[in-house]
């Protein structure tokens, strides 16, 4: 099949972008880690500190991540701001649905983890049975970007949900999860690199396990608990030193397009030629 010929069935699916998503670099890596210690954290502060209750942070949450989704859907290429607005909104309503199950449906944590990873793998079936493809390399038409999304959504419940699942339910505290979901993302890391592990199944264990990890990862610094530990700054805090960090990192990959599939395809050109 000819470049052409492919690029029309492509464009047949949806619109034809350019990729909506960023390289998988290693600031992609820190700063999805730090999106999801803020969606731990920011949820807190918004339904305990601010007071808004767990049911008004959902809603307010939901329909700011609708906006946000309505400003992704509209762009034609990947804009740093943008994306990574909406993985810290997603991430936080991807707390509160893990949150709103457990606390106002007495949904158990054995429960709404395992839920979430039979949803979570449907979205994937439905996704690879339309597309042919779970790779993030090829985000360039509206359905699969719908795809992409849903799956994110679905990474942050069940990540969340599985966090909580290790450092609370099965009282193994905060800092001991750190160390489970880190290893398991350096197990993962060592398996694609030393042993081929396929790339498209090594992104998404990885990019899996990363919530827990940062949903971990906040409530250690943020939490001052005698039974799971924690460093006690508050959520407050947590929040605002990540979201500092965030802004930077934002701030420097618009300027410098580091993280662009076609700004690193163009590098790739002029250094084969």
């Amino acid at each position: 099949m000819t470049t052409t010929e492919t690029r029309g069935r492509t464009a047949s699916r949806g619109r034809l972008m350019l990729n909506k998503v960023p390289e998988v670099t290693l600031y992609f890596w820190v700063i999805k880690i730090m999106c999801t210690t803020v969606g731990e954290t920011a949820a807190d502060y918004l339904n305990e500190n601010l007071g808004f209750g767990l049911t008004n942070t959902t809603y307010v949450t939901g329909a700011l991540l609708a906006a946000l989704l309505v400003a992704q859907f509209r762009l034609r290429r990947y804009v740093p701001p943008v994306y990574w607005a909406v993985v810290v909104v997603i991430s936080v309503f991807g707390t509160l649905i893990t949150d709103n199950m457990t606390d106002h449906y007495n949904v158990p944590l054995t429960t709404s983890t395992i839920a979430f990873s039979i949803v979570l793998a449907a979205v994937f079936a439905a996704w690879y049975a339309s597309e042919r493809t779970l790779s993030i390399h090829t985000i360039v038409t509206t359905r699969r970007e719908g795809f992409y999304w849903l799956a994110i959504l679905f990474t942050f419940a069940l990540g969340t949900a599985a966090g909580d699942l290790s450092a609370e339910k099965l009282d193994l505290g905060y800092a001991v999860s750190i160390l489970i979901f880190g290893g398991m993302i350096a197990a993962v890391t060592v398996a694609h690199y030393a042993f081929r592990l396929n790339a498209v199944l090594a992104f998404w264990l990885a990019y899996i396990l990363t919530r827990p990890l940062g949903a971990s990862i906040g409530d250690e610094m943020s939490q001052n608990s005698h039974k799971y530990g924690g460093l006690g700054l508050g959520t407050t805090g947590t929040s605002y030193i990540f979201f500092g960090c965030i802004l930077a990192l934002v701030t420097f990959l618009s300027i410098t397009r580091r993280d662009a599939t076609e700004a690193r395809q163009g590098e790739a050109v002029l250094e084969a030629g």
